[in-house]
């Protein structure tokens, strides 16, 4: 007897709802563990991103989670830290997990906020309508290290 769409759906909402109560309330730091550019390496489509964070530039003392993550509030943040999680796995051990990682637009508008947030002095005296990765290339992973001009 096949499973509704429905029953599939409540599922993956318990099953989510259960990752989320362990992840929180389990092992000592799990919750911790699970915000460090380590942790967010441990799938191989991450290492190239991970090998450029660690060796190129200014912002390798800040975490994954700094930028990829809305940062405005604890709950927005969580929230989406578990959206974002269950749809990583999810895809990574399905097999559905592209080599060439790219950005969604929401991404994109939560790494510009974030971009605002950390440098909004410097970008107060600037165009903030302008994606922050469009004039600073060398921030971008797959170009970190290498030389670029506009």
């Amino acid at each position: 007897m096949a499973k509704s769409p429905k029953g599939y759906l409540l599922l993956a909402i318990l099953v989510g709802g259960a990752l989320t109560a362990f992840v929180l309330f389990g092992p000592p730091r799990m919750l911790a563990r699970s915000s460090e550019p380590g942790f967010c390496s441990g799938c191989h489509v991450m290492e190239a991103e991970f090998q450029a964070w660690a060796h190129v530039g200014a912002h390798r003392q800040i975490k994954c989670v700094d930028c990829h993550l809305p940062n405005q509030n604890q709950f927005v943040h969580y929230l989406w830290k578990s959206i974002d999680g269950l749809k990583d796995a999810y895809m990574f051990y399905s097999g559905q997990v592209s080599d060439d990682i790219e950005l969604t637009p929401h991404a994109e508008k939560v790494l510009q906020a974030n971009c605002i947030r950390c440098h909004s002095t410097t970008v107060s005296m600037i165009d903030d309508q302008r994606d922050c990765w469009k004039c600073h290339r060398g921030i971008q992973h797959k170009r970190s290290g290498t030389i670029q001009t506009l």
